[in-house]
């Protein structure tokens, strides 16, 4: 066996590719880890603009987070129903092209395709900016840092489909599960105590308020908290990853990470009324991540918390693999229509469209190269990838509903244009405001404070070199 087999896998003839799709399983880390870590800074993003009303600001949180949530099932089913439409993959660039023509069609592919690269860069940067808040002493070795990472994920990548997902199950789950573990065990604690828990460990106390609510706030910090809705199109995107029968499975993958998404926004910011835990300064020398206080009031500062902190740290640096999923699938789509080159629709040693691997790795290289590993100043792009796909594809849907009539068109043309509608407002209103609070939370890390038995934290987020 060669180097390259034991590297890449074996090579895979063609009649082997059903081998390689997969089920929700696999699918939920694959296409659903972008979308899961956004639990990790939606919240807080939210939180963030709420300090200045001190604690009067958390109580708001819950009916914010609530208002996110319904949102996000009104896009679930916009999703459901482009996955029903195009179950072959419905893609922004195929639901555009199709219904909105050619022109609107590359639009979305141009937008996509920045988007991924973004993701790529911004999530190995931002979980190494985490990584570095904690162990301060990598902060020369940053850049190399982000390149091993981007070299690990290539490789794992290019082993398949079913690899990656094989590979990522346990960080994914783990995540997932620590969570689920903090917030059952703080609504126990809520529940047995009357509904006034006391925290296993003192929190940072929330500073007095200096300001009123105004409705241009409340709609700010609504549009803050809308992080976390990042990522959930991926599955969409990708359904002939999915084994046979395609379009259920991949509902069924898409169902699961919605609904677990949708668990822990609700309980996060349940748990943060109840305790009284809100945002800290992220330029403050005190700053902890709201996941570090939540998981300190309720379980303290044990192993539980350093495996915790570890998951969320691991996963925010492993989110990039969303753009490695789509990124390939649309290049390929893209190219068989003679609008890039016929390379990109040609498979690797593994069935990969292996061409639309290197150029991501190339190009998400070069950004993490050209900006020393720190991408903040890149992240006003990621409203329009983010935004102005998503838009696009969703008003091809009601074009596709209004052309094709059926049972029940009506009221799936109305969810369609009710999802991009929202999401065009948040995109004009605060989509740049939205992506930077996604970003000022990661870098800082919820692992800041990861090392230091005092609960402050070890390193500013404004102190780390090369941020500007």
């Amino acid at each position: 066996m060669s180097i390259l087999d034991v590297l890449m896998g074996r090579p895979l003839a063609n009649w082997e590719e059903s081998g390689e799709q997969i089920g929700p399983s696999a699918g939920i880390p694959i296409f659903g880890l972008d979308a899961l870590s956004s639990a990790a800074y939606g919240p807080e993003a939210a939180l963030t603009l709420l300090i200045p009303l001190g604690m009067l600001g958390v109580h708001y949180i819950l009916p914010v987070v609530a208002a996110i949530v319904a949102l996000l099932i009104i896009v679930y089913f916009s999703y459901c129903q482009t996955i029903e439409a195009y179950p072959r993959g419905g893609g922004s660039y195929t639901v555009a092209s199709e219904n909105l023509g050619a022109h609107a069609g590359l639009l979305a592919a141009a937008a996509l395709m920045v988007d991924y690269v973004l993701t790529a860069a911004v999530g190995i940067s931002a979980g190494v900016g985490a990584l570095v808040s904690a162990l301060p002493r990598l902060q020369p070795h940053t850049l190399g840092i982000c390149l091993l990472i981007l070299v690990l994920l290539s490789f794992v990548n290019m082993r398949g489909v079913r690899d990656t997902g094989v590979a990522f199950l346990i960080p994914t789950y783990l995540f997932v599960g620590c969570l689920l573990i903090v917030i059952v065990l703080g609504i126990f604690h809520v529940v047995v105590t009357g509904g006034h828990p006391v925290p296993v460990m003192a929190v940072p106390h929330l500073p007095p308020a200096t300001t009123m609510l105004t409705l241009w706030l409340l709609a700010k910090v609504f549009a803050s908290g809308c992080t976390a809705m990042t990522g959930v199109e991926a599955v969409s995107n990708g359904v002939m990853a999915f084994r046979e029968p395609t379009a259920p499975n991949a509902r069924r993958t898409l169902t699961i990470i919605i609904a677990l998404l949708i668990v822990l926004l609700l309980g996060i910011a349940f748990m943060c009324r109840a305790y009284g835990i809100g945002a800290t300064d992220p330029e403050g020398s005190a700053y902890q991540s709201v996941l570090s206080q939540l998981t300190t009031a309720v379980a303290g500062r044990g192993i539980f918390y350093y495996v915790t902190i570890g998951s969320i740290l691991l996963v925010l640096s492993l989110s990039a693999n969303t753009a490695f999923a789509d990124f390939p699938r649309l290049t390929r789509a893209v190219a068989s229509n003679d609008f890039l080159p016929h390379l990109f629709t040609l498979r690797g040693r593994r069935l990969l469209y292996s061409a639309g691997v290197y150029w991501l790795v190339f190009l998400t290289g070069g950004l993490l190269i050209l900006f020393g590993g720190v991408t903040d100043r890149l992240i006003p792009l990621y409203a329009i990838g983010a935004f102005l796909a998503f838009t696009l594809s969703q008003a091809g849907m009601v074009m596709h509903w209004k052309r094709k009539r059926g049972p029940g068109w009506q009221w799936k043309m109305l969810v369609n244009s009710r999802s991009y509608g929202h999401r065009f407002d948040l995109a004009g209103g605060a989509g740049g405001q939205v992506r930077s609070r996604r970003v000022g939370y990661r870098a800082a890390g919820p692992g800041a404070d990861f090392f230091d038995e005092h609960g402050q934290a070890s390193l500013r987020p404004g102190e780390l070199p090369n941020r500007g």
